[in-house]
């Protein structure tokens, strides 16, 4: 029997799951995640996560569909086809690092999702297809440029695209790491603008004509 909260107010209560699923799975990783957590963390008896979800893979994988679609979402209203190529390039990478920046527990599920193979992403009807319409938008950047003839041609938008994801994802993602080794506070603010402006210069200095 549901509880009082989810009858008055499902969606709410749907929320505070998803939002107690992600903390629990991008600190734990889906192995360590224990759905007695989340129900504690949401505030709600354990039977509505299966109520709502399914199971705590069901759950996972809905989890990892809500953080695609949130960078997805964020990203088309950068408005790319407005802009110059060069002049989009620089919002994309610009936008991809402070993203992953500013949502860690992004780059933590996506870590975890590595280790079990995309085992779970595999099973989504979704991920692919809002991937999609993102893989023309970064064509349409790529050939403008090109035939502007700032960019170098026949550039493919996916390897463009992880190349841009990558330059971000490496230094956000081990920058404890790498600052212990080099003895420098890459987190600092200082740190973080040099970071940023340097992976604008080297994808840019990528896609120049040669």
């Amino acid at each position: 029997m549901l509880n009082k909260v989810s009858k008055r107010n499902p969606e709410r209560t749907k929320e505070l799951i998803h939002q107690a699923a992600l903390t629990e799975f991008s600190d734990n990783g889906y192995g360590g995640a224990r759905v007695d957590m989340i129900a504690e963390r949401a505030g709600v008896n354990k039977r509505m996560i299966y109520h709502y979800y399914g199971s705590k893979d069901d759950l996972f994988l809905y989890v990892l569909e809500c953080a695609y679609e949130k960078i997805r979402s964020h990203e088309a209203k950068l408005d790319l086809k407005m802009m110059g190529p060069e002049d989009a390039v620089r919002e994309l990478v610009r936008f991809t690092f402070l993203y992953h920046l500013k949502n860690p527990e992004f780059m933590r599920l996506l870590n975890n999702e590595n280790l079990y193979k995309a085992e779970h992403i595999k099973k989504s009807k979704k991920i692919r297809k809002m991937h999609s319409p993102f893989e023309d938008l970064m064509k349409d950047v790529l050939i403008r440029g090109e035939m502007e003839g700032v960019f170098r041609k026949n550039v493919d938008p996916v390897q463009f695209y992880i190349t841009v994801a990558s330059v971000a994802y490496f230094y956000l993602s081990n920058i404890f790491t790498l600052s212990t080794i080099f003895g420098r506070k890459l987190n600092s603010k200082s740190e973080l603008d040099q970071r940023l402006e340097h992976c604008i210069d080297v994808i840019l200095g990528y896609l120049r004509p040669v």
